[in-house]
């Protein structure tokens, strides 16, 4: 058996169908099939069940497949690993941003950091913290930015930088701060189940124990920053926002905004990878390109309030 085999079995794995998985190979489909069928035999296992439209994975095959992606990962890490000590930054990247994080950094340092890699694929996307770490986990995403800490042995964790939240109040204007014990929660807004912003904010306003009323006989959960600004807008209500995605405001908007007194309530992003990462050049590059853009604008003022945890 070899590698081009591991390659194909999972390719099919990943397809469930012999001429995409060929295709993808940039193969004959008779060939990715001979070359799987001689890696059955080897094994002495069927991965497959041909029998099955789509193709379907025995339950023997889904043990084979786990142990197989740990191979080809590690054969990939080889790789990186060589093109670190050359100097080289090419190939794929991964990254995945949560929701509550992405749009106010992404545009920020993604197209100068692009810039400095021309040989570097980089593919983004928005993910759930719970996501990110299970990928990450399982070597399908290489770069995750999130809330931190994470505590989590196989990951290595990256602090960029704290971030203060600020009070979004459409009834009030911007005339004085407020403080965070004494906030009026009557009608805030939340983002939906598995964002850790919405985790951060029912522990900082202790929300699990008070009423919500958004004067309606519906409750409404928003699955994304700019969802969770035009509910709240609509309908006369409040919400927290963290600092970076309320400095794209208009001005007119800017005028409901409140900074809290201290302590300041605030959560900490950082860059996640896995604890065997190896690309530590890009890694660097990253978080210095991040840091540049972020910095000048942040609160310059020292955070000695509540940090809030996103688990």
């Amino acid at each position: 058996m070899n590698i081009h085999q591991f390659k194909y079995v999972l390719a099919l794995a990943e397809c469930r169908h012999f001429e995409n998985a060929a295709d993808k190979c940039c193969i004959t489909q008779s060939t990715l099939s001979t070359m799987i069928s001689k890696f059955e035999e080897e094994v002495g296992i069927m991965v497959f069940d041909r029998k099955k439209k789509p193709v379907e994975i025995t339950t023997e095959g889904a043990l084979i497949l786990e142990q197989l992606k740990k191979i080809t990962k590690e054969i990939e890490q080889l790789s990186e690993i060589t093109k670190e000590i050359k100097g080289e930054v090419s190939g794929n990247l991964t990254l995945s941003v949560i929701p509550t994080v992405a749009p106010g950094l992404l545009p920020l340092f993604l197209t100068d950091f692009a810039k400095k890699f021309p040989s570097l694929n980089i593919d983004i996307q928005e993910q759930t913290t719970e996501e990110i770490m299970r990928q990450i986990k399982s070597r399908d995403l290489d770069i995750g930015i999130v809330s931190i800490p994470l505590n989590d042995k196989d990951l290595r964790e990256i602090h960029l930088y704290d971030e203060p939240f600020v009070f979004y109040d459409t009834t009030s204007l911007n005339t004085n701060k407020v403080n965070a014990k004494e906030l009026d929660v009557s009608n805030i807004c939340l983002l939906d189940e598995g964002h850790c912003m919405r985790a951060q904010i029912l522990e900082l306003c202790n929300l699990h124990k008070k009423r919500l009323n958004y004067g309606a006989n519906f409750k409404y959960n928003a699955g994304s920053i700019d969802s969770l600004m035009r509910f709240v807008k609509a309908n006369k209500a409040s919400t927290l926002l963290p600092y970076l995605s309320a400095t794209d405001l208009s001005e007119t908007e800017t005028q409901h905004i409140h900074e809290f007194e201290n302590p300041m309530p605030f959560r900490s992003i950082g860059i996640v990878v896995h604890r065997h990462f190896v690309k530590h050049q890009v890694l660097e590059a990253l978080k210095s390109e991040i840091l540049n853009k972020v910095s000048p604008l942040l609160l310059q003022t020292e955070l000695e309030g509540q940090k809030l945890s996103p688990i």
